[in-house]
């Protein structure tokens, strides 16, 4: 079975604590969503205290974007961003400044993309073609695509006003994303109908759905002068930040996927415990699966190390914020799983307290080095001894344990201020309490269609 695309990791469902059960959307991994194949025809042990808090430059505290100071195409923007992101639009308007409205163009321009890709209405002789072309679009005032039926399409729609308002940003972004959006579009006609084997293929596919946001976001950031160049030039660092949301996402949701007709683990790995990957979830083939799920996080967690060098750069706080809670997440996530029968049961999810306080500790680099520090230790205590990729498990917490203690290799040179600290709180309230509103709502929705 040929595996579809599930982009945009970093911008939906990242922070979402249990994944509606509705049809998936393929932007809600990082996002995760995904779609059906389309046929041509323990405890954790507690961690060192942190040192003093690093200092952040803080931005003004404005948790919000001022609807009333935008023009009407931007307000038509930020409303789509708030129709369609689910988890992160209260965060994107919490960026600073410009880059706040390059950031939300980017994610509308990718979401509408994702949702040409996720169309199963649109045969594959019109949509790869689609895929491929779809950046030159930015620079068609009058393009747009009224035959959508997914839930998303007013993107499509009314993608002339997401095209101008991309053609107003500074070139410096619209270079950028129009550069994201062409890599990604191949990338999606390349899984259209090709099966993630080999666990260099699930790079590969998890770069072009998530690396790809990553690499995008950190050149915007650097294109707006609040983080420094080589933020963006580092495109390996940003890679990962994206590759350890979607393997996280890919990892927890195997049963929803299974259910819905998806397969995104790597062949490589699952066939050396089944005979086919609906298999892990007989219960005759538990122990097997257990092995199989925690080999693939040893794989995800060797990207913890990238995930940390990467955010001891950042030096403005709203992007520290935006990129430092999915990450947090993450790694909570993964230790929820490791080891964890459920995964191929039910939902694994992170309770909502914990999530509360995760998006509240985690403002600066010796905060997040502390969070990894307790969740690799839980993982620790977790390992089997009898699990084939034990060792290799010891040996990537290892270099993370190294990398989280204090006095460890990254030394940050900024101190946030303790007002800051009152306003960082206030964006983890706001954030969550539009989790909460949109989860409720989704919940809502999904009981009257039962009905």
């Amino acid at each position: 079975m040929a595996a579809s695309t599930k982009a945009v990791s970093l911008f939906r469902r990242t922070l979402t604590l249990s994944p509606p059960r509705g049809p998936p959307r393929a932007l809600g991994r990082l996002r995760g969503g995904g779609r059906r194949v389309q046929q041509r025809g323990a405890t954790a042990a507690p961690p060192a205290p942190p040192p003093a808090a690093p200092r952040l430059q803080p931005p003004p505290c404005t948790p919000l974007c001022p609807q009333d100071s935008l023009g009407r195409g931007l307000r038509a923007c930020y409303r789509y961003l708030n129709q369609t992101s689910r988890s992160f639009a209260a965060v994107i308007q919490a960026l600073d400044g410009e880059l706040r409205h390059a950031v939300c163009i980017f994610y509308l321009v990718l979401r509408a993309l994702d949702t040409i890709e996720d169309d199963m209405t649109i045969s594959l002789d019109v949509k790869v073609p689609m895929l491929h072309e779809f950046h030159s679009y930015l620079y068609q005032p009058e393009w747009k695509y009224m035959e959508s039926k997914e839930k998303d399409r007013q993107v499509l729609e009314d993608f002339p006003t997401i095209s101008m308002e991309f053609r107003n940003l500074s070139k410096v972004y619209q270079d950028v994303i129009s550069d994201i959006c062409h890599k990604m579009g191949v990338g999606m006609a390349e899984f259209l109908e090709k099966k993630v084997d080999s666990q260099h293929e699930w790079d590969k596919y998890c770069h072009y759905v998530a690396g790809l946001v990553g690499i995008g976001l950190s050149r915007l950031f650097s294109a707006s002068e609040l983080e420094d160049p080589i933020v963006g030039q580092d495109t390996e660092l940003a890679n990962s930040m994206g590759l350890f949301l979607q393997k996280t996402n890919i990892i927890r949701d195997y049963l929803e996927d299974q259910l819905e007709g998806r397969e995104f683990w790597p062949r490589e790995v699952w066939s050396r415990y089944a005979k086919k990957l609906s298999d892990l979830a007989k219960p005759e083939n538990i122990d097997m699966a257990v092995q199989c799920l925690n080999e693939l996080i040893t794989n995800a967690l060797h990207h913890v190390p990238d995930v940390l060098t990467y955010l001891s750069r950042l030096k403005n706080q709203s992007v520290f914020n935006f990129c430092a809670i999915p990450q947090v997440m993450a790694i909570a996530t993964l230790a929820a799983c490791y080891n964890n029968k459920q995964v191929f049961r039910g939902v694994v999810k992170i309770r909502k307290g914990q999530a509360v306080t995760l998006m509240m500790d985690a403002t600066n680099i010796q905060a997040v080095k502390a969070i990894m520090y307790q969740y690799v230790e839980e993982i620790y205590q977790k390992i089997p001894g009898t699990d084939p990729s034990s060792n290799k498990t010891q040996q990537v917490i290892a270099s993370i344990r190294a990398m989280s203690l204090p006095g460890g290799p990254m030394a940050s040179r900024h101190h946030y201020s303790p007002i800051y600290l009152s306003c960082a709180m206030l964006l983890a309230a706001l954030s969550w309490q539009y989790l909460s509103t949109i989860s409720k709502a989704t919940e809502e929705y999904v009981q009257a269609g039962e009905n």
